[in-house]
């Protein structure tokens, strides 16, 4: 039996636990949940929230976190949290989902529209209506209209990330669970299939490039 990873694909969360377990070379299925009619993950997990991991032994796990614990329990190798430097990767990684989260979420508001309008109206309406609940009336188009603002807030955050990537390949020179948090939080910038992360970020494209095409079988890397 694969492991099942019931997802969206824009979410940051899913693509964090997508490269993880392609990292560790398991053989997954992806199950992409409707965004209204999810009947699939209630039946897997009993929740409708993503990611959701369902193991070989018909376990599902919610939240990436948790899925990572597993995971790192029953696939330690090769091991995401290096010795020394387990507490370090886990404190980047709450910062990475909380307060860079926050920044690229804002930013990529117009993409995450024109998404699901593609998807049809009544997906675009069901967006709208869960973003506004959690964030207020007009939220949505608010943060389209504060597009360069919210640019402007964006560039201050990854400009530490991207000085510290100037010398090595991962954030504390082998990689682990912070990258694969930090490579989720990018994918707000680049599940279009364009890369946006702007072009003076150099070192932040080339690491998102190189997480990107991680699989079982790591490439050999020089910053």
């Amino acid at each position: 039996m694969k492991l099942k990873l019931y997802q969206f694909y824009t979410s940051p969360f899913c693509a964090k636990v997508r490269k993880i377990l392609e990292y560790k070379g398991l053989d997954f299925e992806i199950i992409e949940i409707d965004y209204i009619d999810r009947h699939q993950l209630l039946a897997a997990s009993g929740q409708i929230m993503v990611p959701a991991l369902t193991l070989t032994n018909g376990d599902t796990v919610v939240d990436s976190n948790r899925i990572v614990q597993r995971l790192g329990k029953l696939y330690p190798e090769p091991t995401i949290l290096p010795p020394g430097w387990r507490g370090l990767h886990q404190a980047l990684t709450r910062y990475f989902e909380t307060e860079i989260e926050d920044v690229l979420f804002r930013v990529a508001q117009g993409d995450l529209l024109e998404h699901y309008r593609r998807l049809g109206p009544e997906r675009l309406a069901f967006y709208r209506l869960i973003r506004e609940r959690k964030y207020g009336d007009g939220f949505c188009e608010r943060m389209v209209r504060e597009h360069a603002q919210n640019w402007e807030r964006a560039r201050r955050a990854l400009a530490p990330l991207e000085e510290s990537l100037s010398d090595k390949a991962f954030l504390l020179g082998r990689i682990g669970l912070a990258d694969f948090a930090l490579y989720g939080q990018l994918w707000y910038l680049g599940f279009t299939g364009e890369l946006k992360i702007p072009a003076e970020f150099e070192n932040l494209r080339a690491y998102f490039g190189r997480i990107d095409r991680i699989s079982a079988a790591i490439e050999e890397v020089r910053p």
